[in-house]
């Protein structure tokens, strides 16, 4: 039998999607399942987009630049002067087959075997994916749903940081919580980096999408860590284009950027489709980013009212991207997520969430959480929330709680 790595077997299974084989025997027994359980919006992707995918006159699918090609870098930079960073040109702008793998460019270039990152916690849970790839060892903040997820204190940071620290890794607005930093606690951020030269990788993929007239405040936005900054972006909740993996880095390090782009000419080039939709997007995309941001809004404000209804349960509003971390009253999520699949319907529906077990480095700070995304029309996310209260009070009364 061959030998599985070391690596391999310590990979953990992703939260989101290790519930799927069960997911599929619900369907095929003519259950339909509402999916709670994944970022994937149901909003359209523009137009524009689709447009110059069908309508491109290629003759080859060539090979992309590593770096990405010119034209969509060029679009990328413009996106960045609107949001007031003018000083950056398309050299600060490396493109990737998603976020995903943007971040593990990041991580791949700033640590080695056996270096830390701190991460506030809870957090997207792939981090805990991609650190194990690369032998790297996150080191948790917790926060806590009592305070709606908001940034632990920077003493918390401060204690964590050692020999082997090699940045701090954060989400703003949050995966999975949809908090988002105040720039006062950014700033917090940004002194600690620049006291301890450490890298600040901040992942801002939901940028848009924050609510009740609030911006979001970038790293970006502290010039004083320069050189210790990479942002992590995706055009995947941006334009719901979660399948044509086009993602980036960008830094104002060259130093970092030049080490990064080592290991972006060793994957060959990111995908050429997806740049050249998602270049196509980036064109007068005002209205289209306004538009949904006020469908978020409102399934934000929908489900949120309905989730604090049912008694029990706990779940602080989100003031970005598009998920909920949420509280249940029942004694481990992973076991009733399962059985929500496995067990339950009601006229042949029922719900999928993901477990927020994995969304934290020790799995018992989630037993009780969910991470709930509103990437479902407002009738299927009212359905939702029936089936869930409904399903809470079966399984009390079936394992006795």
């Amino acid at each position: 039998m061959p030998k599985i790595s070391h690596r391999a077997q310590h990979m953990p299974a992703s939260p989101v999607r290790k519930l799927v084989p069960y997911a599929l025997q619900a369907k095929q027994k003519g259950i339909k399942v509402y999916h709670l359980n994944i970022g994937q919006p149901d909003i359209e992707t523009p137009q524009s987009a689709l447009d110059a995918v069908k309508n491109n006159d290629l003759k080859i699918f060539e090979y992309a630049l590593s770096e990405g090609n010119l034209d969509y870098r060029t679009a990328l930079k413009d996106y960045y002067h609107s949001l007031g960073f003018t000083d950056l040109t398309t050299d600060n702008f490396i493109v990737t087959n998603g976020g995903s793998e943007a971040l593990n460019f990041a991580i791949s270039t700033l640590c080695d075997d056996g270096d830390e990152i701190i991460i506030p916690e809870p957090y997207y849970a792939n981090y805990n994916g991609f650190t194990n790839t690369f032998n790297v060892n996150v080191v948790a903040v917790s926060s806590t749903i009592d305070s709606g997820f908001a940034l632990p204190p920077i003493e918390d940071f401060e204690k964590k940081i050692t020999s082997k620290t090699r940045a701090i890794l954060i989400c703003n607005p949050g995966n999975p919580t949809g908090y988002l930093y105040t720039r006062e606690e950014l700033q917090k951020l940004a002194d600690i980096a620049l006291k301890h030269d450490i890298v600040i990788i901040s992942d801002e993929v939901y940028r848009e999408y924050v609510y009740d007239g609030k911006q979001q405040v970038s790293m970006f936005d502290f010039p004083e860590i320069a050189e210790n900054c990479v942002i992590i972006d995706s055009e995947s909740k941006r334009y719901s284009m979660c399948g044509a993996r086009i993602g980036f880095m960008v830094t104002r390090s060259k130093e970092i950027h030049d080490a990064a782009m080592l290991f972006a000419q060793a994957r060959l080039s990111p995908v050429l489709l997806g740049q050249i939709a998602a270049a196509a997007a980036h064109v007068n995309d005002t209205e289209y980013i306004l538009k949904v941001r006020a469908e978020y809004t409102h399934r934000r404000n929908v489900l949120v009212d309905l989730l604090n209804g049912i008694p029990g349960v706990i779940c602080p509003k989100p003031k970005g991207a598009f998920y909920c971390a949420v509280e249940l009253p029942v004694d481990d999520t992973d076991k009733f997520a399962q059985w929500l699949l496995e067990s339950y319907s009601h006229n042949n529906e029922t719900i999928m969430v993901a477990p927020m077990s994995g969304f934290y480095s020790n799995p018992e700070l989630g037993k009780k959480q969910v991470r709930i995304a509103y990437v479902l029309k407002e009738a299927d996310l009212r359905r939702s929330v029936e089936l869930l209260n409904d399903a809470l009070q079966k399984y009390k009364i079936e394992f006795g709680l």
